[in-house]
């Protein structure tokens, strides 16, 4: 079945990394929506049961005499997670240095508007719940779920111009670091400072390798997966090796794009050279030629767009997945619904997400661009940008990802805060596609 993408053929026509990016946003989005439902149903049915057993199965993992023993709700929160977030890292790497990101006069706007909308929902939920164990939740309404809101636009096709889409890609990317600097520095209970020391160590291998030309993958998977691990053994969050270990791949080409068409021009001639059988089957010096031209084509290339290119697919349409089914099933009880809406972590997540964004974003992006700051992007609006900051309280992925970690040993506030976060999702995601499609097109 193919799944409905209006850029499809714009994209198929001229596919760069961004374009690459947007599409696989989409479909994840697309998918999340479907696992979520999947979660949401599994959880208040007779299924229930099983659904949360299954979660909660031990897995171990045994060399001799060590062993690591998790279960798998663990096992994808903190293992393959760190993909995703290595997939972040990459994504804030390559934004930093060739993207959106690069040029400042264009990256000023998405940077303030993304601080605005991560700082103000933050003190939205801590003015709610200023004291007692729900205080430590302020971190879980900053977040913005990029899959979600980049399919909200997509999904609005030409009513919505790319520099728009662009502002929210630069702004979710930003929010992203945003949270994963959170997640390290506020959700860190106790340190263990020698495994935390080898981590470090495991990176700066990683980095000397960058430095002395190594752009073969396997080496910097081996010392990736070492500092995961000890990471994992620090208390700090092993999720962020992700993100750290993404710094240290290789994001310059071994040669320039000249030498590929230099090359590339004179093996295709001497390819051409050796006749063809009446099987059409090559001649082993073709086999020989056709191998140098993909490992030239390598070396222009890099580490990282390979692995962003790569990774893309599986953490899109498998561990973002598994994420939200293994953590969007929420049991609910209909009949006290509103009462746990109205309970102050449920109330500061939704107050938080949708008012915190859309006053945060909006307002600093409108503030910055009357002062001469900022310029708001091409052929866009500022009812359009009003849209697009409802989008941002799309929370999802990674507030549901902080409330595991802000309320660790309460059951019952990681239920109120996804409560809200679904509450304020659904809402937000609804008011902005409606307001992009109806409103904003004629309010300026």
């Amino acid at each position: 079945m193919k799944i409905y993408a209006p850029w499809e053929k714009v994209f198929n026509r001229i596919y760069t990394p961004l374009e690459h990016f947007i599409h696989a946003q989409t479909t994840t989005g697309i998918i999340l929506l479907g696992m979520t439902i999947l979660a949401l149903t599994l959880a208040n049915t007779p299924l229930t049961e099983a659904y949360a057993d299954f979660f909660h199965t031990k897995v171990n993992l045994t060399v001799g005499t060590w062993k690591i023993s998790h279960t798998i709700h663990h096992w994808i929160n903190d293992g393959l997670m760190a993909l995703f977030f290595f997939i972040i890292g990459l994504e804030i790497k390559r934004e930093i240095s060739v993207g959106e990101l690069s040029q400042i006069k264009v990256a000023i706007l998405p940077i303030l508007s993304a601080i605005g909308g991560m700082v103000l929902p933050a003190l939205i939920y801590l003015s709610i719940n200023y004291s007692g164990n729900g205080a430590s939740g302020w971190g879980i309404p900053m977040a913005t779920d990029i899959a979600f809101a980049i399919s909200a636009l997509v999904l609005l096709g030409h009513r919505v111009k790319p520099p728009l889409v662009t502002f929210l890609v630069a702004l979710a990317i930003v929010d992203d670091l945003g949270a994963v600097i959170v997640i390290a520095v506020f959700y860190t209970e106790q340190i263990q400072f020698l495994p935390l020391f080898l981590s470090g160590v495991s990176f700066l291998v990683m980095i000397s390798l960058n430095r002395f030309g190594i752009h073969t993958i396997l080496p910097y998977f081996i010392f990736g997966v070492l500092m995961w691990f000890f990471m994992l053994e620090s208390g700090v969050h092993a999720t962020i090796a992700g993100v750290i270990a993404a710094m240290a791949i290789p994001s310059r080409p071994k040669r320039a794009p000249i030498d590929l068409t230099i090359h590339a021009k004179n093996l295709l001639d001497e390819f051409d050279n050796y006749p063809v059988g009446t099987d059409h089957m090559m001649h082993e010096k073709q086999k020989a030629i056709l191998l140098n031209i993909k490992d030239r084509i390598d070396s222009v290339g890099t580490p990282a767009a390979r692995l962003e290119h790569d990774l893309h697919l599986p953490v899109s349409l498998i561990i973002i997945p598994l994420f939200a089914l293994a953590n969007a099933g929420v049991s609910i009880n209909f009949s006290s619904i509103g009462s746990t809406i109205l309970e102050p972590v449920s109330m500061g997540i939704i107050l938080g997400l949708v008012l915190g964004k859309i006053i945060g974003i909006a307002g600093v992006a409108f503030i910055a661009v009357k002062l001469g700051i900022a310029k708001l992007p091409q052929d866009s609006t500022m009812s359009q940008i009003f849209g697009v900051s409802a989008l941002g309280g799309i929370g999802f992925t990674m507030s549901i990802f902080v409330a595991d970690l802000a309320f660790l040993n309460s059951p019952q506030l990681i239920f109120q805060a996804k409560i809200g976060i679904l509450t304020a999702s659904l809402f937000a995601g609804l008011f902005g596609f409606l307001w992009l499609r109806f409103i904003s097109n004629n309010a300026d």
